[in-house]
């Protein structure tokens, strides 16, 4: 990317995981200016960089009055909209919330259409292909058989985006993301979830046999290839796979936990989900690997670096 660039970026959701990390990575060109908006509702304080190239303000892009203002301020040139109900748990619960983010990326689209925002982009899901049809995951090939709200939103989002640009010719890169994981991921996701009982020594609980399967990216690798997508033709008006091509057990991952903390944990199975946990994941990361340019963090890398992280925090 241009380092001598000077841009104008809205991250909606940018006090969550990935989007607090593309701030702080986008942040580090002083020329740009980074805006973020968060309702906080899952995202925290704590995740949006302390930069003076940074600005937070507290808003819900689901409520047009709420969002409008921010649009008139700003000129924006790139829109990332990555706000968004999340967790398995949580979007089963809470199923009209999930269904509440449409508004959010309808407000979204009208108003980067209105403002001469460059391009969009789509925090997508991996949950978009159900139960997988294809391994790997192909953005082309594999059908979208998503039946749950959180899923079916995201299918829909997507639709939204492809569909502003057929109409108004606004710009829009897709991300389908996988499982991203990184130091600021909340507990109540699989990975974290292991780490912190194994350094505690408590039980792993798992649902099921454990046999499910899951590919695992560390957060700065799926920054990088987005901010690396702003540049690269091959993303204009096109969907992207963020994740790792490294399938593995929820079993073998509590596994590899506890052998990398030196844990005393022990796994326990619960009964299995009823619904909302799909047999297999794994993205086809073909086209993600030209965009990056470099190979993926190893899963035992990052959990160390994770580690590492808990021990200071």
């Amino acid at each position: 990317m241009d380092t001598k660039s000077k841009n104008t970026y809205l991250i909606t959701g940018g006090a969550g995981n990935v989007g607090g990390t593309l701030a702080k990575h986008l942040s580090r060109n002083t020329s740009n200016t980074v805006v973020i908006v968060d309702n906080l509702s899952t995202g925290s304080i704590s995740k949006v960089p302390k930069s003076d190239n940074v600005k937070f303000i507290k808003s819900n892009v689901n409520n047009y009055n709420d969002v409008a203002p921010i649009f008139a301020r700003y000129d924006f040139d790139y829109v990332f909209h990555y706000a968004a109900l999340v967790g398995v748990k949580r979007t089963l619960e809470h199923p009209m919330s999930v269904l509440e983010d449409i508004e959010g990326i309808k407000n979204v689209l009208s108003l980067s259409k209105n403002s001469g925002v460059k391009r969009v982009f789509y925090s997508s899901s991996s949950e978009v292909y159900g139960e997988p049809f294809e391994i790997p995951q192909n953005e082309n090939t594999t059908p979208l058989n998503s039946r749950l709200p959180y899923a079916i939103v995201k299918n829909v989002g997507e639709a939204f985006f492809k569909s502003y640009y057929q109409e108004y010719g606004l710009e829009y890169t897709i991300f389908r993301f996988f499982n991203t994981y990184g130091p600021n991921q909340s507990e109540d996701f699989v990975l974290p979830r292991f780490l912190k009982l194994a350094l505690q020594n408590k039980d792993i609980s798992i649902y099921g046999d454990g046999l499910q399967t899951r590919s695992f990216c560390y957060v700065d690798d799926n920054v990088e290839t987005c901010i690396k997508s702003i540049t690269d033709p091959s993303c204009l008006n096109a969907v992207l796979n963020i994740g790792s091509e490294k399938e593995q057990t929820i079993l073998s991952l509590a596994e590899e936990v506890i052998q990398l903390t030196n844990s005393k944990s022990n796994i326990v199975h619960l009964p299995a989900l009823e619904e909302g946990d799909m047999a297999r994941r794994c993205p086809d990361t073909s086209k993600m690997k030209k965009v990056l340019g470099r190979d993926l963090m190893p899963l035992n890398e990052g959990v160390l670096k994770l580690v590492e992280h808990y021990s200071k925090s």
